[in-house]
């Protein structure tokens, strides 16, 4: 019998960086879902933030994290809300604090649409060791490691 809570749950994100934040993240779906969709923000969306890792280069960097799983895929995002809005087999949602309103909002185009809302997981921060979140931004800038230790 199958212990998950749910059979297919969405996750999306830049993870350029890759740290102990997008580790929690990704995670949580693998815990509660049976399956996971990871979406990862192309070069021409996820670039819009900045100078980060290819889109080809964070997406092996995500296999090479879950080698040893076979219940996911990984594609690409061109905008903020990817499959969740035209594919009904979705059951929930993974996210953060930060993207918990695209959540919301994708909750009311597949409404509009008819389709049933996710239910949306929403995943505290993992805190670097200075009280302030892990993030890629802080990682780019030197200020932290990707394990959260404060870079002097």
């Amino acid at each position: 019998m199958n212990s998950k809570k749910y059979n297919k749950v969405a996750v999306g994100g830049t993870f350029d960086k890759f740290h102990d934040g997008h580790k929690k993240l990704l995670s949580t779906a693998f815990e509660i879902a049976s399956n996971v969709e990871i979406g990862v923000t192309s070069d021409a969306f996820g670039g819009l933030k900045g100078d980060i890792d290819s889109c080809k280069v964070r997406m092996s960097n995500l296999k090479s994290f879950f080698n040893d799983k076979s219940n996911f895929i990984i594609v690409p995002l061109d905008d903020p809300y990817g499959t969740t809005i035209y594919d009904s087999d979705f059951d929930a949602i993974v996210v953060s604090g930060e993207t918990e309103p695209t959540a919301v909002e994708i909750n009311k185009i597949r409404v509009s649409k008819g389709m049933n809302p996710l239910d949306i997981v929403v995943v505290s921060f993992v805190l670097a060791y200075d009280g302030t979140p892990i993030s890629s931004t802080r990682i780019r800038r030197g200020e932290i490691n990707k394990n959260g230790d404060v870079i002097i």
